[in-house]
């Protein structure tokens, strides 16, 4: 019996390991990013993780509200950290928008696969769209909002 729960705690931390934790609305930018970013270390950061997700489109997600992996190279993380900032606030807001309009909660692990056809089957019209990306800056150089709901 220790044997089994000794497995099944392997199993666990190595999908663990292999579960890349993205910002809900990140799967909007991931499929609308075109090279711009805020630094060059944000845009290598970000080109690094959409070519893991191209060699593995099936990789487990962690879909969350906070940083996640793309965030991590952010000039703006430190403020995005602190809850009470209105910057925070705002990209919470966006994350929490797509959540909803997915019909998942908060954390949820699905297959990135997935989790992009949900994005391009339910927010698909420009009223989801806008009310998504609405307050983003990159709005006019994001492929994914000028496409999307069109």
């Amino acid at each position: 019996m220790p044997e089994k729960s000794t497995s099944k705690l392997e199993t666990d931390s190595e999908r663990d390991s292999e579960l890349l934790k993205i910002r809900a609305h990140h799967l909007c930018c991931i499929q609308g990013f075109q090279g711009y970013g805020y630094s060059p270390a944000f845009v290598a950061n970000m080109r690094a993780v959409i070519s893991d997700l191209e060699s593995l489109p099936s990789r487990p997600l962690k879909l969350v509200t906070e940083c996640d992996a793309i965030c991590v190279s952010c000039p703006s993380k430190r403020e995005c950290t602190i809850q009470e900032s209105i910057l925070s606030r705002r990209i919470r807001q966006m994350d929490l928008v797509v959540l909803d309009k997915l019909k998942i909660e908060d954390g949820s692990v699905i297959n990135a696969d997935e989790a992009f056809g949900l994005i391009n089957s339910r927010i698909n019209s420009s009223s989801d769209v806008e009310e998504v990306c609405g307050t983003c800056k990159w709005r006019q150089k994001c492929l994914w909002y000028m496409q999307a709901g069109k």
